[in-house]
């Protein structure tokens, strides 16, 4: 079977849930597709990197740089000139005008939960793409049961049509012991130990505000890092944390996106991670910061329990006196640290690349 992929977000060189979906997901596919006797034909809106993937027999890259509307005009052509067997679209789109046997990956519906926090223009196209690729694909893999029942909610579409499969996590990321790794990471993003870490995109949906002003009120000795890129409406964020005094203001640190080779550094080193999302289809950093042995505060809400389990102090993230409450008895209880940490640890094996690889692949062989 020929199964055509779109591989445009594994290119991006600054990886987030998407990119790092559809880049370990395309790693996963390759050895089982060869097992299995398929081919795989990856396409590109951009060079990737000549180590992005494994080269193999059985794995074809076609590049086709265009500017503008690259998936709708130009990877609809290479589609129907030249169609696969199965398309799927792991994190982005099925071409409009696209006719084959297809299949698509939804990550989250947040944006109709919040959509003040996204741009107009974004907004309109987050609800047409996914309501195009849950009624154009003959098959939907949904991120987690949360995504499953907004996709039947909002969209309409039938439940038999959508299967929840479980993204894995980065196999690289384990705790890191080592005094010099984490000094030199420490020192490269200019921290202090102890630290309390907050690690995604700089979004008002993570819930920051809040964060912020649960740790101002909280009177602790820690650092407060707030690592990643900066995200669409983040400078409400940065002038709450330009209001503080001294010297709770330099207390808070904002390091901006974290190279992949120092994410294992960064969490391993802090006391805890805090992530009490609003709205999350899935919620990596639950798991990055499970399968680095750091315990994790995270929300009641979306899926966020689905994926911590027992594994997390769970709180309502619109409790700011409760994320307060919550985050000094994580700090202070070393015996329930630990216990999170052995619970982390047992509830990071659900999730695993090639059993994502797995499921995907036999949805798509049935759809041949």
């Amino acid at each position: 079977m020929l199964i055509g992929i779109d591989a445009s977000r594994a290119v991006s060189g600054q990886r987030t849930g998407t990119e790092a979906y559809t880049y370990f997901l395309i790693h996963a596919l390759i050895p089982l597709a060869a097992a299995r006797t398929h081919t795989l034909r990856l396409y590109f809106n951009q060079p990737p990197a000549a180590d992005l993937f494994p080269d193999a027999p059985h794995v074809t890259p076609v590049i086709m740089p265009y500017l503008r509307l690259w998936t709708h005009r130009r990877l609809v052509q290479e589609l129907q000139q030249h169609p696969p067997d199965v398309f799927f679209t792991p994190a982005h789109v099925i071409p409009f005008h696209y006719h084959g046997r297809a299949a698509a990956t939804v990550h989250d519906l947040g944006y109709h939960h919040f959509p003040k926090a996204h741009p107009r223009r974004q907004l309109a196209y987050l609800k047409w793409s996914t309501r195009h690729n849950g009624r154009r694909a003959q098959h939907v893999f949904a991120d987690s049961h949360t995504t499953k029942d907004d996709l039947m909610q909002f969209d309409g579409i039938p439940a038999h049509k959508i299967q929840v499969v479980y993204p894995g996590v980065d196999p690289d990321l384990r705790r890191i012991e080592d005094e010099a790794a984490l000094t030199a990471v420490r020192q490269k993003y200019h921290l202090t130990s102890p630290y309390l870490l907050y690690i995604s995109t700089i979004h008002p949906r993570k819930n920051l505000e809040r964060l912020i002003q649960a740790y101002a009120q909280s009177g602790l000795p820690h650092q407060l890092v707030l690592a990643g890129k900066k995200g669409w409406l983040a400078r409400p964020i940065l002038d709450l944390v330009a209001k503080l005094q001294e010297p709770l203001a330099a207390k808070i640190i904002l390091p901006g996106f974290v190279a992949d080779e120092d994410k294992a550094a960064l969490i391993s080193g802090a006391t805890a991670v805090l992530y009490p999302s609003l709205y999350e289809g899935f919620g990596f950093p639950i798991l990055e910061a499970q399968a680095c042995g750091v315990p994790v505060l995270t929300s009641t809400t979306s899926s966020c329990p689905e994926v911590a389990k027992e594994a997390a102090v769970l709180v309502d993230p619109l409790d700011t006196d409760a994320i307060t409450e919550e985050m000094c008895r994580l700090v202070a209880d070393e015996p329930l640290r630990q216990a999170l940490i052995a619970k982390g640890y047992m509830n990071v094996r659900r999730f695993s690349w090639p059993d994502t690889a797995v499921h995907i692949l036999n949805a798509l062989e049935n759809l041949s």
